[in-house]
């Protein structure tokens, strides 16, 4: 029979890291699947990849904390140091570094809503930016003919809106781009009401409006997209969302923030009103430099009237009229003399061409060429013969012409010349007498005698001077007073200084 052996020693078995780490990860996974556990977080950052890795901590423990990309895009705000959360996620551990740590789902802020703190969190950083920096806010213009709507069509907001525009600005045109104001999508559309305006190019103001609500409801406006929109459009944007005491990231970015979507309306409006102020204002001080130039012009004439070469305008003006009518008739007189004489030439002219016999002269010199054929003998007659010949062509030809026709040719020559003289002879009394009527008007226009017309006098002293102050008169002096009909001869009684 043998013997039995019995081993008491225990049996070792020898778990590597890696196996070590793996039980401890499944035992983990198994039973902290859906956790939720509170405290501050710190040693936030954020990974190239997207994924945020901090500290969950307390006044005496910590644990690490994971909050991927996927599940940061469904959340309304960012972790980030100092936030006390309570975050919702799953136990496992890093089998690389054997950290265990906290999967994160969602996260939720303690005290402080998700939606108010993602609210704080994009206006901190957007305000960073300088996206609400008022250098970049442009100002609205000063007469807009057109304005663009971006709300809902079946909101109160629309028809505020168009119940203020209507009433006191009519000739606007008011263009409307429908879109959500709340839920899923909203702030989409929104962007894109925003890119239309801005690509057509056809509005000179935007509004963006909508009614009252809460938070949620006015979330659409708090986007990302729709601040970095109305930042980036070229048209100046007025918001108006909700009720005076809310405030939208859209109402920063804005370049000007209308408390409700009436006050909107109303901005618009405003600057109608003042445009129309500043035409008024402009009417008004046009008015007041033509009254001033008006009365400027009047005391320029009035002194005007006071010196010397106003005292006897009619004197002047009758030397003018009797030297223009004496070159008149000088002029006229010389005219008819020059053409008096050139007639007499012509009529001297026509009857010694008239009474000039030919016939006569043409015996006397033949009778001569018959002496001299008969002193010359008969070596000449031949020569005496050709040049008899050539002497009897051109007696026919002398004969032959017509000295008539030649003389009413010059008559009637002369006929046109006399009539081309007597027209420029009255074109030139006419420009005289016209020049002369304009000055007459001249003078009459500046006539001094035209102010006593209406009532004025001339006051002037012993020695013919013009009185413009009672300084150097006395009481007694006799005093001049030249009237529109006769002047009168008066002495000082009495004298009052203004």
């Amino acid at each position: 029979m043998s013997q039995l052996t019995f081993n008491l020693m225990p049996q070792r078995r020898i778990l590597t890291v890696s196996e070590l780490t793996g039980k401890v990860r499944d035992l983990l996974a198994k039973n902290f699947t859906d956790i939720w556990v509170e405290g501050e977080i710190s040693n936030c950052r954020e990974a190239q990849s997207g994924h945020v890795y901090c500290t969950l901590k307390d006044d005496r423990s910590q644990i690490k904390m994971v909050c991927f990309k996927t599940q940061l895009r469904t959340m309304k705000f960012r972790p980030e140091d100092g936030l006390h959360v309570t975050v919702r996620g799953s136990l496992s551990v890093y089998e690389s570094r054997g950290e265990y740590q906290i999967y994160v789902e969602t996260i939720e802020p303690v005290g402080l809503g998700a939606l108010q703190l993602a609210f704080e969190q994009l206006k901190k950083r957007l305000e960073a930016e300088g996206l609400f920096s008022p250098a970049r806010k442009k100002p609205l213009p000063m007469l807009p003919n057109r304005i663009g709507l971006i709300t809902s069509p079946r909101g109160a907001a629309v028809r505020d809106v168009v119940r203020i525009l209507r009433r006191r600005f009519p000739n606007v045109c008011l263009s409307l781009y429908p879109v959500r104001v709340q839920g899923e999508g909203a702030s989409k559309e929104i962007v894109e009401a925003l890119r239309f305006f801005n690509r057509k190019n056809t509005v000179d103001v935007i509004i963006v409006a909508r009614g009252g609500g809460s938070i949620e409801d006015l979330w659409s406006f708090n986007e990302e997209i729709v601040a970095r929109a109305i930042s980036g459009s070229l048209i100046p944007i007025i918001s108006g969302i909700g009720h005076e005491t809310d405030f939208t990231i859209a109402d920063f970015v804005a370049d000007v923030r209308a408390s409700t979507p009436s006050a909107a309306a109303e901005l618009v409006v405003q600057t109608r009103r003042e445009f129309d102020k500043h035409i008024a204002d402009l009417q008004e001080t046009l008015a007041s430099l033509i009254r001033y130039r008006l009365l400027e012009s009047s005391r320029r004439v009035h002194e005007l009237a006071g010196r010397r070469g106003f005292r006897r305008p009619l004197d002047l003006l009758r030397q003018q009229r009797q030297r223009a009518d004496d070159m008149t008739a000088r002029l006229t007189h010389g005219l008819r003399a020059r053409v008096e004489q050139s007639r007499k030439r012509f009529t001297g002219a026509h009857v010694r061409i008239v009474s000039f016999d030919f016939r006569a002269k043409m015996n006397t010199l033949c009778r001569r060429v018959d002496a001299y054929e008969t002193r010359l003998g008969n070596g000449l007659r031949a020569k005496i013969a050709a040049s008899r010949k050539r002497f009897t062509i051109w007696h026919l030809r002398i004969i032959s012409f017509d000295f008539r026709k030649t003389i009413s040719a010059f008559q009637r020559r002369l006929e046109k010349r006399d009539a081309e003289l007597a027209a420029r002879i009255d074109r030139q009394l006419r420009l005289k007498h016209e020049r002369l009527t304009r000055l007459r008007l001249q003078l009459e226009e500046r006539s001094p005698l035209k102010v006593l017309e209406r009532g004025y006098a001339i006051a002037t002293d012993a020695a013919g001077n013009i009185l413009k102050s009672v300084k150097g008169i006395n009481l007694g002096d006799p005093v001049s007073v030249k009237l529109r009909y006769g002047q009168l001869s008066t002495q000082v009684t009495g004298k009052k200084e203004e």
